[in-house]
């Protein structure tokens, strides 16, 4: 999803076509060796999206001795779904690491409702955490685990503490407009 979230929203500002998208990933940062793009996974997510009906093809250029360029533009319906596809991504999303690329297009959706959906996120994990936590007191610990049921709580715990801090700071930034 995020892949094609990412497509759509560079056609929102032009119009492009995948060699030119995954070039422009791979400079100055390899951004797509840091994520796995592969052009043939870009070529694929693209074809996708073309026959959702969300990108069209609006010109083929032709070069001596290269392969023809297709490139394409966001439809309507492509307009109309891109929030959509974000406010699912942040739904569905377990890290930040995962919410990068609609952190990184927020202007395409509403900011309360984003807010709405990460405050929610917040809420529900932080309830689960409490839930979790409560049932280590009565657990009755084996004499032999003790030392892995302290590390794992800890990785645990830890992983928990991190997970809340960084929702609350993303809700943080985004209530003061600083992403």
């Amino acid at each position: 999803m995020s892949i094609q979230i990412f497509i759509l929203s560079r056609l929102m500002k032009e119009n492009t076509y995948p060699y030119k998208l995954k070039k422009q990933l791979s400079e100055p940062i390899p951004l797509d060796q840091l994520s796995g793009l592969t052009e043939s996974k870009l070529y694929y997510h693209f074809d996708s999206l073309a026959k959702q009906g969300l990108i069209e093809p609006v010109e083929i250029i032709k070069e001596e001795h290269r392969p023809d360029k297709q490139v394409f533009q966001i439809t309507a319906k492509g307009r109309e779904e891109l929030p959509k596809k974000i406010y699912k991504l942040f739904e569905s999303a377990e890290t930040i690491s995962d919410m990068v690329i609609g952190l990184a297009n927020l202007k395409y959706v509403d900011r309360e409702k984003t807010l709405s959906i990460l405050g929610k996120k917040l809420k529900d994990f932080t309830a689960r955490w409490e839930q979790i936590m409560n049932f280590e007191k009565p657990i009755q610990q084996n004499k032999g685990n003790e030392n892995l049921n302290k590390f794992l709580g800890g990785y645990f715990s830890s992983k928990a503490d991190h997970t809340i801090y960084w929702l609350e700071e993303t809700i943080k930034q985004i209530q003061e407009g600083k992403i």
